[in-house]
């Protein structure tokens, strides 16, 4: 079995650095430019064949879903709420240099309403778990958040993936009985190719 966590495309508070956190902030036209230059990558790569497409609730990620889901012509399976980016309470809607204004630059360090890591990841290896034991024969892609996959992959490989989790990258994880081995990591080759590189 193997699993393609994607990271949403480019959002407007992306763009200007506000934390996003829980609230449903859509795709700008930057984001739904990448999440079609994922979804050719991946009709173009005949590595790997995905069966469907399963993502968060929150529309930056169902339409990244969806955009890709059509590109392939696989369905979309109902949104799954573990999957849901960290709820970042207070810091919500704020940038970084408003953030340290207000609670300095260990802000991170205070308690703010922000989910605990422990929660975040506790969530994130249950929504594993479940994909493995109900779809093991099956290949899922599966679209989510950059602060749930970080905690996500520092559960699975400790620290060895810490960089920040690019909008629209790719990592590919292998089911080997209890494990998933790392396929591919943070991958954004293809928000940088050109339609010349792919000719």
């Amino acid at each position: 079995m193997l699993v393609g966590l994607i990271r949403h495309g480019l959002t407007d508070w992306n763009a200007v650095g506000k934390i996003q956190g829980q609230s449903d902030i859509p795709l700008n036209e930057e984001g739904r430019k990448q999440a079609y230059q994922l979804a050719q990558r991946l009709k173009d790569d005949s590595t790997y064949q995905w069966d469907f497409v399963i993502t968060s609730g929150l529309s930056r990620a169902q339409e990244t879903g969806k955009i890709i889901a059509d590109s392939l012509k696989i369905p979309m399976y109902d949104p799954d709420s573990r999957i849901m980016e960290r709820a970042f309470g207070q810091v919500e809607g704020l940038t970084s240099l408003e953030r340290e204004t207000l609670w300095g630059k260990e802000w991170d360090q205070l308690d703010l309403g922000q989910e605990k890591d422990e929660a975040i990841r506790k969530r994130a290896l249950a929504f594993m778990n479940d994909l493995g034991e109900r779809y093991g024969d099956r290949n899922v892609l599966v679209i989510s958040h950059g602060g749930l996959l970080a905690q996500l992959y520092s559960a699975l490989y400790q620290n060895k993936c810490s960089e920040r989790i690019g909008n629209l990258s790719l990592t590919i994880v292998e089911k080997q009985e209890s494990n998933w081995d790392l396929v591919l990591y943070n991958c954004t080759r293809h928000l940088k190719e050109t339609v010349e590189d792919r000719l």
